[in-house]
């Protein structure tokens, strides 16, 4: 059995196509499924029931997989080990970014990291605080930027404080504060809000500092994407709370500071047993360490 056969295996099984399989891997198709026929044969069963218009697993295919992934995963994190005792820096690096990442200029850092170390690839991933922090600790994530209520501290992960912040109103130009220079809660309940998702970490602080002021807001919109919600602000449909830092000066916007308005935290997280060399490397680029 080879590491090739296995990444094909892989390759067929996610992408439910022998022909999007080869593309991936830059091969021909004919020589992809040998790869794949010459391993049924070594295995004696079959793993995938192949028609004319799909591709599936069979139910030995479903319970080989998981442990070529994983033996994909051993052989890329040896090959990263040993480059690494010779001063190399090599293999995957997947880092997780939450919408609103204020605190570090990630761009910047993957620039130079970037030069120092071009064997390492990259992947970004977009989405949200809880989903990054299971994956980190599940191994399936190196590093993540969450943003978080002050009540909410992340677990199983090792984690920096990156920055506290004060998060701001955030209005339309014609909206009867956006001349005002600060506001408070109280001012804000007759309002009609756009935020992110109930029961998301990025929607946590606001719907807090409300609750223990004992007021309620109206939230008429809900999105995961900080520039549909300042779309939303600057065509005058709601106003919103965010980080003063991801608003774009001017541009239909303004930002209106709030006596007791909600608190956000943002860290950087990372997974504390066995870190690879790749992650280890880029931690050092932002300033933190294992543990």
């Amino acid at each position: 059995m080879e590491l090739q056969q296995l990444r094909y295996v892989v390759a067929v099984a996610e992408e439910h196509s022998f022909t999007r399989a080869a593309e991936r891997h830059f091969v021909v198709q004919s020589a992809l499924s040998h790869q794949i026929k010459a391993l049924e044969r070594e295995l004696g069963v079959r793993l995938f029931a192949r028609t004319s218009r799909k591709v599936e697993l069979t139910a030995a295919g479903e319970a080989f997989v998981p442990g070529a992934r994983a033996s994909l995963e051993a052989a890329e994190r040896a090959a990263a080990d040993a480059a690494a005792a010779t001063g190399q820096i090599r293999g995957d690096l997947t880092i997780g970014m939450i919408p609103t990442v204020t605190a570090v200029d990630v761009p910047a850092a993957l620039r130079e990291f970037r030069r120092a170390h071009p064997a390492v690839r990259i992947r970004l991933r977009g989405g949200g605080s809880d989903e990054f922090i299971a994956a980190v600790a599940a191994g399936a994530m190196d590093i993540a930027i969450l943003g978080l209520a002050d009540s909410a501290v992340p677990r199983g992960v090792a984690t920096r404080v990156l920055a506290r912040e004060r998060l701001v109103a955030v209005v339309g130009t014609g909206h009867r504060f956006a001349d005002r220079r600060r506001l408070g809660l109280t001012d804000l309940v007759d309002e009609t809000f756009v935020d992110f998702p109930e029961g998301s970490p990025g929607r946590l602080p606001s719907d807090q500092a409300f609750a223990a002021a004992g007021l309620r807001r109206e939230v008429a919109f809900e999105a995961m994407s900080t520039d549909l919600i300042l779309d939303l602000v600057r065509q005058g449909l709601a106003i919103t709370l965010l980080s003063e830092a991801v608003v774009p000066a001017g541009r239909g916007l303004r930002t209106v500071a709030v006596t007791g308005g909600p608190t956000r935290i943002e860290y950087l997280a990372w997974s504390d047993f066995n870190p690879g060399p790749a992650a280890l490397a880029f931690l050092g680029f932002l300033g933190a360490g294992k543990g």
